[in-house]
């Protein structure tokens, strides 16, 4: 049996850290990356503004009121990109076989290496020290024979951890696992899990797939093969990411606009998150609404500029939810981002930059 070697590194706070790296007086200290006025948004916190209870995507002032003397600092992103410039090539002395998921974190597969090193094990110490030595920054990182597990690995202990799924105890592992450690299992979803009667890997693996499927859609599929720890994509060096969206399959149908809205803006938070974490930029904002009958329609808008802001997004997406027929019940909503056509780079960091831009959210994701 072919066994993989893939290695899943995740830099820890990554923002933040560099803010602390760089500035002495940040050191220690509760600190958020973004803006602080009433529109603002943290972007990143830092470990010590964790413990308070500040999360990236959380509105300025509410992570105020958790830690009233946070420190915020403009985002740089033209140093984050550089930075991440040189962690990229600490990995490509191991591998060539690299998949960025964003400006922070990336699989390896190791397997057949550089170096001829037998252990991933070995080859994630080495680069977790070179990261060190030479950013001056602690990463995370997870190592195991697929992508799925070499995530939750990374996650496991965090931070500057390093944390090994062996084959042999990758099933128990994973029956163990709380269903909220489970990678692409966000907060609306554990809720249904948990209404489903499933709280850990073990309730998971005992539900069929069809009726993961039937409640999941597609997702269901994974989360059936993830809860026996089987998981066959390849890492992928030169996957480039054509969109960023999210979506959610309602336990209830709904019918109303205003019940519509408020998935709408969880969704469009999830969206958002999903944006700041993989540096993706789109121009066309695409809604999805799958009906009771399982109909499915789209509407789309293409924007001038790139989408960065959640004002934008939900704005856009609103407007479009009131073209689509509401005289039939919608099970499930979606909303993404793609067109990256005519997208420069330099713009997106002058864009990035300006928080103000932000709405408030409504409600806190993970």
């Amino acid at each position: 049996m072919y066994v993989r070697k893939i290695i899943h590194i995740d830099m820890d706070a990554f923002y933040a850290s560099i803010e602390q790296r760089d500035n002495e007086e940040y050191q220690g200290k509760p600190l958020a990356v973004g803006y602080a006025g009433d529109r603002g948004v943290v972007a990143a916190a830092s470990y010590e503004a964790r413990k308070y209870g500040v999360k990236s995507a959380m509105p300025s002032k509410t992570a105020l009121r958790k830690c009233p003397h946070l420190i915020f600092v403009p985002a740089r992103f033209d140093v984050y990109k550089s930075v991440s410039n040189q962690i990229m090539d600490i990995f490509l002395e191991y591998t060539d076989l690299v998949e960025p998921l964003s400006l922070d974190e990336a699989f390896l597969d190791v397997t057949e290496n550089h170096k001829n090193i037998p252990y991933a094990t070995q080859i994630a110490k080495e680069i977790k020290k070179k990261i060190y030595e030479t950013t001056s920054l602690n990463a995370s990182a997870g190592v195991s024979y697929n992508k799925f597990l070499a995530k939750i690995a990374s996650d496991y202990k965090k931070p500057n951890a390093l944390f090994v799924i062996r084959p042999k105890d990758a099933e128990a592992f994973v029956e163990s696992l709380p269903i909220e450690r489970f990678y692409g299992v966000g907060k609306v979803t554990a809720q249904k899990m948990h209404q489903l009667g499933i709280k850990d890997g073990l309730e998971l693996k005992s539900r069929s797939e069809a009726e993961l499927v039937a409640n999941f859609g597609k997702a269901g599929h994974m989360y059936y093969m993830n809860a026996r720890a089987i998981d066959d994509r390849k890492v992928e060096p030169n996957r480039e990411r054509k969109s960023v969206g999210a979506e959610n399959t309602f336990s209830n149908d709904i019918e109303s606009l205003d019940e519509l809205a408020i998935e709408l803006d969880e969704i469009a938070q999830d969206v958002i998150n999903r944006i700041e974490r993989s540096g993706f930029l789109g121009r066309t904002i695409t809604l999805k609404a799958k009906y009771a009958d399982f109909r499915i329609i789209t509407r789309s808008k293409t924007l001038i500029a790139a989408v960065t802001d959640y004002s934008t997004l939900y704005n856009t997406g609103f407007e479009l939810m009131k073209d689509i027929d509401l005289s039939a019940k919608v099970r499930l909503l979606g909303l993404s981002i793609k067109n990256v056509d005519n997208v420069i780079w330099h713009d997106a960091i002058q864009l990035s930059l300006d928080f103000k831009d932000w709405d408030d959210l409504n409600q806190q994701k993970e």
